[in-house]
């Protein structure tokens, strides 16, 4: 993504190791009037002051070269100061002009395949000592775009609101975070595995900054929402995190992917270590090309695989899921009209939506079609299953839209209601005809929702705010 600077920028990083002050119970340090310090186990961190937040930004926590496998970052030493002052790389991707239409023009952070970074978030007004719940942001994109630290998905609001720190993670995306052959040479599911590593450095290192390593919960939207639904199929979640909020995930795409999968491997055999990296996004173009004729799958071409590290099967996925529901509370849900975010833009239908009269009928009845194919029928699905197997699950529907706004109450629509300022939003299509008054006013709602998940507060059995969420336990 390109675009406009930011809204917020860190001050230059320093690398000057701290002098002084004494670390409290948690390993922070906060002098009067000096760059707040941090000592995790992984090494010395100093991060900066932003108004009601305290943050820590662009932390490495796996390192890795193309292709292989990420490695913890090893620790640093007492005296090496990690100055954590500059927003996270984002991973190399296409230009996605749809988005900037959609979200706005957001900066691009500077892409870069050594983009295993993460950034803390965390109150500014933490008692010594203190510990609150912990929230882990696992960004969309179809797994070809998106970053960490994009101003739209910038946590502030609800770390200040809510109490709770949250940590937004930036992982390998498209050719080379999801489309490996398994082998040695081209792994799979690697940027679930940066995912992975994320988690564990979270596990190790988050006390320091406040966080409560026992009161993790994992979240994301659209493919990150996937992501973190897969990642619930891997042994080791529940001891990385004990609760989920899974939002809008296209588990309607996530099957009988394997053949196209294939195809596009295949297409992708002429990258090495060596090819530049402009090429190899270039050639995500004609990789999309190839998965084109598998219909709405085609539509989502990189994805996570079954099969490969640390997934199962596709066939043993369910007892995957089974097996840590009894471990892990979840919240899944979509929103009322996912479709309008793509359909008005499928080529086949560009036609049939634009006719005077019955193109609006024609439209609606494919959007209800799609975001029920795609989210919502698979969304119900999970819940029954996770309950089934001894979870604790609630569903919801957001249905909030800016007035008059053609894309409605459209895929992405909870990102302005849960991320970033009104800078961050002015220019978005997405929520273009509401004023901020009536996006922060339904915003703290719904930050209080996902506030009070984390924090493990019980959720009323059925819960309704007309115009914005639904919700209700599942079993």
């Amino acid at each position: 993504m390109r675009g406009m600077s930011d809204h917020n920028v860190p001050p230059a990083a320093s690398a000057a190791p701290a002098t002084s002050g004494s670390p409290n119970l948690s390993g922070r340090r906060f002098d009067s009037g000096s760059a707040p310090r941090f000592e995790p186990p992984c090494g010395p961190v100093e991060g900066w002051n932003d108004g009601a937040v305290v943050r820590a930004t662009g932390i490495p926590y796996a390192e890795a070269e193309r292709f292989e496998r990420p490695r913890p970052v090893p620790d640093r030493g007492a005296g090496d100061m990690l100055g954590a002052t500059e927003w996270s790389h984002a991973s190399p991707q296409p230009y996605n002009a749809f988005l900037e239409q959609v979200l706005g023009a957001t900066p691009d952070r500077h892409p870069s395949e050594h983009c295993q970074q993460l950034s803390v978030t965390m109150p500014a007004d933490l008692a010594r000592g203190e510990t609150v719940p912990v929230m882990v942001w696992i960004h969309g994109g179809s797994y070809a775009n998106g970053a960490g630290d994009l101003p739209v998905m910038d946590p502030a609001a609800l770390v200040a609101e809510q109490r709770v720190v949250v940590v937004t993670v930036t992982y390998r995306l498209g050719i080379l975070g999801f489309l490996g052959d398994g082998t040695d040479e081209r792994p799979a599911n690697l940027g679930l595995l940066d995912m992975l590593e994320a988690f564990r450095w979270v596990r190790r290192n988050i006390q320091a900054f406040g966080g409560d390593p026992a009161r993790v919960t994992a979240f994301g939207q659209s493919a990150g929402a996937d992501a973190v639904a897969h990642l619930l199929a891997v042994p080791e979640a529940s001891s990385l995190f004990s609760r989920a909020i899974i939002q809008s995930a296209p588990l309607g795409l996530a099957r009988g992917r394997a053949r196209m999968t294939s195809l596009m491997a295949e297409a992708a055999a002429q990258v090495t270590t060596e090819t530049p990296v402009d090429k190899v996004v270039a050639l995500s173009a004609k990789l999309q090309r190839i998965a084109a004729p598998f219909g709405l799958k085609g539509g989502m071409p990189f994805s996570t695989q079954y099969g490969f590290d640390p997934l199962p099967a596709e066939r043993n996925i369910e007892r995957a899921w089974n097996e840590a529901a009894p471990r892990v509370d979840v919240l899944i849900g979509h929103t009322s009209e996912e479709g309008r975010l793509f359909v008005p833009n499928l080529p086949k239908l560009k036609r049939w939506v634009g006719l005077p009269v019955v193109g609006p009928v024609i439209q609606q009845a494919i959007v209800g079609l799609a975001t029920w194919l795609v989210y919502g029928r698979t969304d119900s699905r999970f819940a029954r299953r996770h309950a089934k197997a001894g979870g604790r699950v609630h569903s919801y529907v957001v249905s909030w839209k800016a007035p008059g706004n053609p894309f409605g109450a459209a895929h992405m629509i909870d990102l302005p209601l849960l991320f970033g300022d009104e800078a961050a939003w002015r220019d978005a299509a997405l929520v273009a005809g509401a004023t901020r008054q009536e996006i922060d006013a339904n915003g703290t709602i719904l930050r209080q929702l996902w506030g009070d998940f984390a924090r493990g507060d019980a959720l009323a059995a059925r819960g309704r705010v007309p115009g914005l969420i639904a919700y209700r336990r599942v079993g």
